[in-house]
């Protein structure tokens, strides 16, 4: 099978060209060049697709001795991850860029060049699980499943919950059957000068990790109103865009609370550009209505019985959910903090990843 190796420069995804390349495949390493400024030194970048990241991921594809290309898509990571990230935080949502990423540009764009160019499949280094089941409506009689990867510390499966069906038939992730540990040991075995770089973290395109400052160098400041939910106003923002629903260090809030509780910010209304708090006991929902519905098989049919995450390292919580047309509905057994519009709800069966939704909007049962 020809295969392109997404090569990131980092360890994980060296480890898992190599894995592919013992497997008997024949192997392309591709870098995703996403930066129209990369910067030089990985020490002015929190992220990755750096320029050091770019040669990094050279020497592991020469020590390995398979071709290397560094593939432009910067314009189309620019488009489609970094400007609706801007627009999703501006219309007062929470995006979640590694999802959109995994969506639109590494099983999207880079597969779809790959499938054009006569190879296969796309092999990354995410730490997930795919498993092959029978299935008589498949071709070939076979479905693959979406799985957890052995190692939860590093389980990336919530990230990856945007993938489709057919998507995850060209998708190979060789490292989700070994802890992380055990990676880095191989690397180093095999030589691999990135056996012991550090991981990239934060949001890729943000180089110094300060999103709220990020935004505002783009949308501007926007001086509005923090206030309390009886429209009291307790301090001052420059843009609701920098907000959060959950968020509680930052909010610069110049009358205390009666009782001495923190608050948090439990709504933003970009609308009016104001920022409203509370008290925990307000972030609290267990009804969440997802849209953007995007299954990893075939969709659910009637209520099913679920595992509901939230957050890319979440707890996952007991739930049920339906599919309503575009949309998918989720009622979680008990209530949970901090659930904010723009994020996903990703949903499981066990290991297995039944699909994911953006979160359009959340509430409460009347139960306590």
């Amino acid at each position: 099978m020809r295969v392109v190796a997404a090569m990131s420069g980092g360890v994980d995804s060296a480890v898992a060209a190599s894995r592919m390349l013992e497997a008997g495949h024949e192997v392309v390493g591709v870098h995703l060049a996403l930066s129209q400024s990369a910067a030089t030194l990985r020490e002015s970048a929190r992220g990755c697709c750096t320029i050091e990241d770019a040669g990094d991921a050279r020497r592991v594809a020469d020590k390995l001795g398979i071709p290397f290309y560094v593939w432009d898509m910067a314009a189309r990571f620019k488009e489609d991850v970094v400007e609706d990230f801007v627009a999703e935080y501006a219309a007062g949502r929470t995006p979640n860029p590694c999802l959109r990423c995994n969506e639109k540009i590494k099983f999207a764009a880079l597969l779809d060049k790959a499938l054009a160019l006569g190879f296969d499949a796309v092999a990354t280094g995410h730490y997930a699980q795919i498993e092959e089941v029978p299935d008589p409506t498949a071709p070939q009689g076979i479905r693959r499943e979406l799985h957890r990867a052995v190692d939860m510390a590093k389980d990336q499966s919530y990230v990856l919950g945007v993938l489709d069906a057919e998507q995850l038939e060209r998708s190979f992730f060789p490292l989700g059957d070994t802890t992380k540990p055990d990676i880095r040991a191989e690397a180093a075995a095999r030589g691999f000068s990135v056996a012991k770089k550090p991981d990239s973290h934060d949001i890729c395109f943000i180089a110094d990790g300060d999103t709220r400052g990020w935004l505002a160098d783009r949308l501007g400041e926007q001086p509005g109103e923090i206030v309390d939910t009886d429209g009291t106003v307790l301090g001052e923002h420059g843009g609701s865009f920098g907000y959060t629903v959950g968020q509680r260090k930052g909010l610069g809030l110049q009358v205390p609370a009666a009782d001495g509780a923190p608050r948090y910010v439990v709504e933003t209304k970009p609308e009016i550009n104001t920022v409203v708090v509370g008290t925990a006991e307000l972030l609290g929902v267990d009804e969440i209505t997802g849209d953007h519905a995007r299954w990893c098989g075939p969709a659910p049919e009637g209520i099913v019985s679920v595992g509901a995450q939230v957050r890319a390292h979440g707890e996952e919580i007991p739930a049920t959910a339906w599919a309503d047309g575009e949309d998918v509905q989720v009622r979680l057994e008990r209530r949970i903090r901090g659930v904010a519009p723009g994020q996903s709800v990703v949903l499981y069966d066990g290991t297995r990843v039944v699909g994911s939704a953006t979160i359009a909007k959340t509430g409460t049962s009347r139960r306590e």
